[in-house]
């Protein structure tokens, strides 16, 4: 019983490395300094396939963008986004599978 149990548990965790890890994203935007700003980055920001959830941190000029498992997003998908609601996106930083790595714009 306990060899059956362990290749389950081999098996789901294999399963889970497949299916990969979300990915998040740390924008800085020039001219975010207000709800309605955001609200506007946002929208452009969600018609991006696999983005699961969107954060702001109005007062450091922040976007936190989180995808859903397995999906990554460019550079410039992003920036293009940001670009039509207004705005420059000044920086980007990814958290991808437990890494950091920061990009310019």
């Amino acid at each position: 019983m306990n060899r059956s149990f362990g290749r389950l548990l081999g098996l789901m965790l294999g399963l889970s490395a497949i299916q990969g890890f979300a990915a998040e994203y740390v924008l800085r935007v020039d001219g975010l300094g207000c709800p309605f700003c955001a609200y506007g980055i946002e929208k452009r920001l969600r018609t991006l396939d696999g983005v699961k959830d969107i954060e702001f941190d109005i007062a450091k000029g922040q976007v936190i963008l989180t995808t859903e498992k397995g999906v990554t997003l460019n550079r410039e998908q992003i920036k293009a986004k940001v670009e039509e609601a207004g705005f420059t996106l000044r920086s980007l930083r990814v958290l991808e599978d437990g890494s950091d790595g920061t990009a310019a714009p």
